[in-house]
């Protein structure tokens, strides 16, 4: 009979297209799916807990998959993973869970991160947006702050993504400054495809004093992607944390 696993893992975004897989084009699940495979001795498709654009990162990814096989040595199991897959993609842990959990569908809450560099950084180049204008981070955070508010964000989605609302639970937002790093905090139980760049994008108009708070909450209302600034830049985003349902997990 066969086990559910979850399986947990971080990348570096910026040589893969996203997450899914697609036809001619590398991507993380490709190379996830690939690796297991070989090791299971049978085809192996992971489902994952949502989709990343090109360029975007993962500190904390999860997908589930289904085997007969048990990993009497996780350990080892592991290692010979993170032996075979590309250097920019760790698998951290592979956990059991039960017959019914859901990588994408159950997933409780998601936190991401946007991360802009003020100064030129070499280190930085793929993980960080480089952003030289002025910005005025009190009237961003403002501006954020107005996002509890409201729940439908199809002012910040990609057109066309087939998903059945485009509802959304804010539970946490926030600018904050570190030595010369911006980093965007975001926390809700779902997100539209491309909602938190284009969030960014548009509270860095508000940062830039092109747009108002009170325009802020205009564009909002308008549920229209079109009146929205332009999406920031996928290297700077990295999806932070994914929470779960303790009751899903077996160990």
């Amino acid at each position: 009979m066969a086990t559910r696993y979850f399986i947990k893992l971080s990348y570096k975004g910026t040589h893969y297209c996203g997450w899914q897989v697609q036809e001619n084009a590398v991507t993380v699940q490709q190379k996830l799916n690939e690796v297991l495979s070989v090791l299971l001795q049978k085809p192996i498709d992971t489902v994952g807990c949502g989709r990343t654009d090109t360029g975007v990162h993962a500190r904390d990814y999860y997908a589930h998959f289904d085997t007969e096989i048990s990993f009497e040595s996780k350990e080892g199991f592991l290692y010979r993973m993170n032996k075979i897959l590309p250097k920019d993609i760790a698998v951290l842990d592979i956990i059991p869970v039960t017959e019914n959990a859901h990588a994408r569908f159950d997933a409780a809450k998601r936190t991401y991160k946007y991360y802009i560099s003020k100064v030129k950084n070499p280190f930085l180049q793929d993980t960080a947006w480089y952003f030289t204008q002025d910005l005025d981070l009190k009237a961003m955070n403002a501006a954020a702050q107005q996002l509890f508010k409201y729940t439908d964000f199809s002012a910040f989605s990609k057109s066309n993504t087939q998903t059945k609302t485009n509802n959304c639970k804010i539970y946490e937002v926030e600018w904050t400054l570190l030595d010369d790093k911006l980093i965007f905090t975001i926390c809700a139980d779902r997100f539209l495809r491309n909602m938190v760049r284009a969030i960014v994008g548009t509270l860095i108009e508000v940062g830039t004093a092109k747009i108002t708070i009170d325009q802020f909450c205009k564009i909002i209302e308008a549920k229209d992607r079109t009146k929205a600034g332009q999406s920031a830049p996928a290297e700077g985003l990295f999806l932070e944390k994914i929470e779960y349902p303790r009751t899903l997990f077996l160990t």
